[in-house]
């Protein structure tokens, strides 16, 4: 399959990097809204082009990746190129998700594209694992942690701060309610009781280190609610000690199976990811091989992973998989 990608950012050089590990994608080209001089690929002979001219590659690209973030660039471009190439995006933005698929389903349908949206690994991989467990386990409790990770959207709240010259900022599961989960007991945890947040901050010389702590603890939506740790250290130690975008979490299931729900059960699934962006990258070509399957069967509309059977994320036959995998 011949992939295009929109946007050269952290998301834009992994979706690079898994095409180079898939057999049978091929990276034709690269779009951006730089200027084309400035930006330099991994791969050999691939071709950056502005984006002004991505009407051209119409006829020469299956699947576009597109690469945005979910505030401002997703909700535009996800329904603009969906009219003229097959698209899969990572909107992430849970309760605008509705409104972001209605509107990509439209201009997917009236142009016979195949589209599909907020793939990744949350939402994506840890979506499928809630339907799974709630389909098997329907008397039974959701619990959903994030991390230990960085949090890139808390860490740019952070770096707005007056006084703050850069930061880094992780999302840690609170270990007492990960037993607690794991132990079946089921229990009601607020905000404050599911996550902590740590913030290392590099402050401007002179800057009021007490007043930025207190900022940080007490900004709504991102920290107030929650349990804060700031810690202040040199520039050096960010670039050594925090250079990375590590993330990862857990979803559970915890459920009740018996005529009298006698017994309990407990379903887990867990990540833990070195590179956020090239493993969101990694889910995004295995989903993009099921939209070009879907769009050569006829298919158009926009799908989310609910959607796609397992069967068509796989470059194996169904004979290679049911001998191997299942």
């Amino acid at each position: 399959m011949k992939i295009g990608i929109l946007g050269y950012g952290n998301l834009g050089k992994g979706v690079e990097c898994a095409i180079k590990q898939a057999e049978d994608a091929e990276l034709v080209a690269v779009f951006t809204r730089r200027d084309p001089a400035s930006v330099k690929l991994l791969t050999a002979g691939v071709p950056v082009v502005n984006v002004s001219q991505i009407e051209s590659y119409k006829d020469k690209i299956d699947v576009l990746v597109l690469c945005g973030g979910s505030a401002t660039d997703l909700p535009k471009q996800t329904p603009e190129y969906v009219k003229m190439f097959n698209v899969i995006d990572s909107f992430d933005t849970h309760a605008k998700i509705p409104e972001h698929f209605a509107a990509v389903d439209k201009a997917a349908k009236e142009t016979g594209h195949t589209a599909l949206i907020s793939c990744g690994w949350d939402p994506g991989m840890f979506s499928l694992n809630r339907l799974y467990a709630n389909c098997i386990l329907p008397d039974g409790e959701d619990y959903t942690f994030w991390g230990k990770g960085v949090s890139q959207g808390h860490s740019d709240a952070i770096r707005r701060i007056e006084g703050v010259k850069d930061g880094k900022q992780y999302t840690i599961p609170v270990p007492e309610a990960l037993e607690a989960v794991r132990a079946g007991k089921n229990p009601t945890l607020s905000t404050r009781q599911k996550h902590t947040r740590e913030c290392f901050v590099v402050a401007e010389d002179g800057a009021d280190k007490a007043k930025i702590e207190q900022d940080i603890k007490t900004m709504p939506n991102y920290f107030a609610d929650y349990d804060t740790t700031v810690h202040f250290i040199s520039e050096e130690e960010l670039k050594r000690d925090h250079a990375g975008i590590p993330h990862g979490g857990f979803v559970f299931r915890s459920g009740k199976t018996g005529w009298d729900g006698e017994y309990n059960n407990i379903i887990e699934y867990s990540l833990k990811l070195d590179s956020n962006p090239a493993f969101t990258s990694s889910v995004l070509i295995a989903f993009a091989r099921a939209i070009n399957r879907l769009h050569n069967e006829g298919v158009n509309g926009c799908k989310t992973v609910f959607d796609i059977a397992p069967a068509y994320l796989s470059p194996l036959s169904g004979e290679e998989i049911r001998a191997h995998l299942l």
